[in-house]
């Protein structure tokens, strides 16, 4: 079924907003994946914070002309599924690895970050990228580091007086 151009405007419209508020971006190939496996892939997405969208190239080059990811332009090529990362920047490459690791249909074709377009292979990198909890976690654990040694190290030293103490106690007694 063909799309008017009231409906080209308003896809156009939707990618283009996710695209400007989302963190990362990931274009894949998904020629040879069932219905029920990109219904898969959709549910995945949506469970993970994730915008996935099958959208017509032509569109798609539209949409993302004025974003962080127009670096991807010229790569879009052939039949693609979009996914935008909208809570954390590694979401979309930890969505689309995870299903490509059972499903080799899917393959990646661009990534993008940060207005960079990165290799395919840098997927692996992306999907790393811890979530916005575990940075405030790893962040809190650096901070809490050097306070943690201080008062071990006030601790020490009366600590360390006592058991002088005690040794000489013992000492005396034993003579």
């Amino acid at each position: 079924m063909a799309l008017n151009l009231e409906q080209k405007k308003a896809i156009v419209a939707e990618v283009s907003d996710v695209a400007s508020s989302a963190y990362s971006a990931v274009a894949a190939e998904y020629r040879g994946l069932t219905v029920e496996e990109m219904t898969d892939l959709r549910r995945e997405a949506r469970n993970n914070g994730v915008y996935l969208r099958v959208v017509k190239n032509s569109l798609a080059k539209r949409a993302v002309e004025d974003t962080d990811f127009a670096c991807m332009q010229e790569g879009m090529k052939g039949p693609l599924i979009l996914a935008f990362s909208q809570e954390d920047p590694g979401a979309a490459a930890r969505v689309i690895k995870d299903f490509s690791k059972e499903h080799k249909h899917l393959q990646v074709k661009l990534v993008s970050i940060g207005g960079q377009l990165l290799a395919p292979s840098e997927l692996e990198t992306l999907a790393k990228m811890p979530t916005y909890d575990q940075a405030i976690s790893m962040l809190m654990a650096v901070m809490k580091a050097p306070v943690e040694k201080l008062a071990r190290t006030m601790k020490e030293v009366p600590g360390k007086l006592v058991r002088t103490v005690a040794a000489i106690k013992d000492a005396k007694e034993a003579a």
